[in-house]
């Protein structure tokens, strides 16, 4: 409950200090929120890595309050595709109950350490806290 009251004094502090900074950042997430939503929303295996870009133009506009967000869901994304294409795998089609004959057993595990990193607590954590930045800031949210 104290850190509701905190962040409720210091919130409009916060948005005055933001400016121009919050005032692009939102232009970013409303330019971006449509082909976000429909890249996240295809339901394909390799929606996040595909939404990468987005995010890393979302993260290079955002203000300074949520950079460490960003750079959590960007390192994550990051460290997959670079896990992925070392071992010479299409993320789209990678299945690890039934990975590709030709992967080691360490490309497998540096994919599945990867892949839980991206799935851990802190990078979804990130995740909704930058959503709901978004909502609380820019009065919309990065995905319809």
């Amino acid at each position: 409950m104290r850190r509701v009251a905190v962040v409720s004094l210091l919130l409009p502090l916060l948005l005055a200090g933001c400016g121009d900074d919050k005032d692009a950042y939102c232009d970013a997430v409303q330019d971006h929120q449509k082909d976000l939503s429909e890249t996240l929303g295809d339901g394909s295996p390799d929606a996040l890595l595909k939404a990468l870009g987005t995010f890393q133009d979302l993260a290079d506009q955002a203000p300074a309050d949520i950079t460490d967000e960003w750079q959590q869901v960007i390192r994550s994304l990051k460290s997959l595709k670079q896990a992925l294409q070392d071992a010479g795998v299409d993320p789209a089609t990678y299945d690890r109950a039934h990975p590709p004959a030709s992967l080691t057993t360490d490309e497998k595990k540096k994919i599945d350490a990867a892949a839980a990193d991206v799935g851990s607590g802190a990078t979804l954590q990130a995740l909704s806290d930058l959503d709901q930045q978004a909502r609380d800031v820019c009065h919309t949210p990065l995905t319809v």
